[in-house]
């Protein structure tokens, strides 16, 4: 009874240390808005990840996996969940051959972390996604991408964590199902713990013009998009089966090209919410906007594009902690 009751203490006292209550989320997402996480857990361990799994089965809480918070509207309610953000952050190296090596990073390091560390140890391939906000969790998630470039082909391996059960797998691409913003973690039944990437080796002539090209991506995405209080891309291509519209014998799936026939690009607010001047497809909050404004300035964008298209542009953004689904579908 006497060992019960002390595995029971220690087992609360974990749950103290590890487990907040009503965190607020709004300095956690790029949105900057949203109320508070009913729970909130920063695991920084496989072992921590797996208690904090078990505090959510316990309590049949629902889970929200945060990264840097930067796809993402949250409810003005919060999450009535738990709200796991993973502070896994180690960075692993493996000479693979000659000329490549395999590189494993925890799920919570970032995107910019990970980058500037690898052109640090001459090690090239991921500066194509810079400038771009994101963990390496986040980055598995959506199969981040920018232009030609998908996170797929560099991805190797990466050991992943069972939501029921906790229990750890080494998984391999194929597992992942990897799409355009898409992966198999979507299904929401496994969270990624580390990566492993197959990455270039390179010469210090070649890390210095890495090292310059990714300045002039940051230079270039700074021209192009606004730098914050926004999720970037608020909604998603349409896939070919959705349309009907063509241009030299090609459907027109890009959602930019609809958005700026209907004229709101820095034009279109509501309350604080605004489209920005510099992207048709960013939705940006001025200072003050909630996540209702946010909501509002969508789905007239939506209404929008239907009336004039007879489509309706669906979230690529994740809507996080809604009770009901807000938009149209």
């Amino acid at each position: 009874m006497q060992n019960t009751a002390n595995k029971q203490n220690n087992q609360h006292d974990l749950y103290h240390r590890l487990i907040q209550h009503n965190i607020p989320l709004k300095n956690k997402n790029w949105f900057q808005t949203g109320g508070p996480a009913r729970y909130y857990a920063e695991p920084s361990n496989t072992q921590e990840f797996q208690q904090t799994l078990q505090f959510a089965q316990k309590h049949t809480l629902a889970i929200f996996v945060l990264g840097q918070g930067a796809n993402i509207l949250i409810s003005d309610g919060g999450f009535d969940g738990l709200v796991i953000k993973p502070r896994i952050l180690e960075i692993h190296k493996q000479d693979l051959s000659y000329d490549e090596i395999l590189i494993t990073a925890g799920s919570g390091v970032s995107m910019q972390e990970i980058i500037a560390w690898c052109l640090d140890n001459n090690i090239g391939g991921l500066e194509e996604f810079s400038g771009i906000p994101g963990t390496i969790g986040g980055a598995v998630y959506i199969n981040l991408h920018y232009y030609d470039f998908l996170f797929e082909n560099f991805f190797v391996q990466a050991t992943v964590i069972k939501k029921i059960t906790g229990k750890i797998f080494t998984v391999d691409t194929a597992w992942f199902n990897f799409g355009y913003n898409q992966s198999k973690l979507f299904e929401k039944n496994y969270y990624v713990i580390d990566v492993t990437l197959k990455l270039k080796k390179l010469s210090d002539l070649e890390t210095a013009y890495a090292k310059g090209r990714r300045v002039e991506i940051i230079r270039h995405r700074q021209r192009r998009y606004p730098a914050g209080h926004t999720c970037g891309s608020f909604f998603r291509n349409f896939y070919p089966k959705e349309i009907t519209f063509e241009q030299n014998g090609k459907k027109v799936i890009f959602i930019a090209y609809y958005l700026d026939k209907i004229g709101v690009r820095g034009q279109l607010s509501y309350g604080d919410a605004v489209v920005s001047y510099l992207h048709a497809n960013m939705l940006v909050n001025q200072g003050n906007a909630t996540s209702n404004d946010i909501i509002q300035l969508a789905h007239t964008m939506q209404k929008f594009v239907q009336e004039k298209f007879g489509i309706i542009p669906q979230p690529e953004c994740q809507l996080v902690g809604f009770k009901n689904y807000p938009l149209l579908i």
